[in-house]
């Protein structure tokens, strides 16, 4: 099953379940996309206009992909017996929602009772997105990679950060406590300095370990923080409201962390 097998709770089925599938698998579009552009890379990195070559194979290989993923939506998806068994679930409680008339916290009231859940996710993305890709591109330097070296950077980053979003299935490899979560979150802005010391002092492997691991605590602890069992037991209203709001935190970090990275990118390039 999808759920987290400690808890039978009705309820907490219906939290644990909404971001299960894409938390986990999220981090695959990012390692796919590094597999193409390192086969691009390799096959036509010789030959003339190799990277106008690269770019219409890497653009092929999207295209099939992203068709691929549309029949198998339209056709396959909704014929799997989980998918109907949620599809049938989502529609029972909201019809008994509307039949009771359930009264749901406000957004207010539900953002207050996890607003550390919010906050962390909300650090996790401004930090990474701070740092990944711009400044691996932009601080590239002399290495033996040579236009390898960017390419390795963030195939580092995305694989490693796959990877980590399985880690959390491990019970015993699951951070469950919210303190030691925030501590995590604060703790990851030390990449900070590290990825400046390293950049200016460090050889490439060591960039590439900073690198990995960059990509390791951003999707091992976004799966731990989804999948925090909330303080109360939500309504299927409250919890879709819920599940809006930290969606809503995660890309507002996004954002916020290109823009932290794009007014770097603007005052360095003002200083020199």
């Amino acid at each position: 099953m999808f759920w987290d097998r400690e808890c039978s709770c009705r309820r907490c089925h219906g939290w644990r379940t909404i971001f299960h599938v894409p938390r986990v698998y999220s981090g695959m579009a990012g390692a796919i996309t590094s597999a193409l552009r390192l086969l691009t890379k390799a096959i036509f990195d010789k030959s003339p206009n190799g990277l106008r070559k690269g770019a219409f194979l890497f653009l092929a290989f999207s295209i099939s992909i992203e068709f691929v993923c549309m029949v198998l939506y339209i056709h396959i998806f909704p014929k799997l017996q989980i998918v109907k068994y949620y599809y049938v679930k989502a529609k029972s409680n909201h019809l008994e929602a509307e039949e009771t008339r359930i009264v749901r916290l406000s957004n207010k009231e539900l953002l207050y009772q996890n607003m550390d859940l919010a906050i962390n996710l909300f650090l996790i993305h401004v930090l990474t997105l701070s740092i990944f890709p711009g400044f691996l591109y932009e601080n590239t330097g002399e290495h033996e990679l040579g236009s390898w070296y960017s390419l390795v950077l963030v195939a580092s980053y995305n694989g490693w950060d796959a990877l980590s979003r399985y880690i959390p299935l491990i019970k015993y490899l699951k951070i469950e406590s919210k303190k030691w979560i925030t501590a995590c979150v604060l703790m990851r802005f030390l990449f900070v300095p590290a990825f400046y010391f390293t950049a200016k002092n460090a050889d490439q492997g060591w960039m590439i370990i900073l690198t990995s691991i960059l990509g390791l605590t951003n999707g091992y602890l976004t799966v731990c923080i989804l999948a925090v069992k909330p303080k109360s037991n939500y309504n299927v209203l409250e919890t879709d409201a819920l599940g809006n709001l930290l969606v809503a935190f995660m890309f507002g970090g996004i954002f916020a962390g290109v823009g932290v990275h794009c007014l770097h990118g603007a005052s360095s390039s003002v200083l020199k």
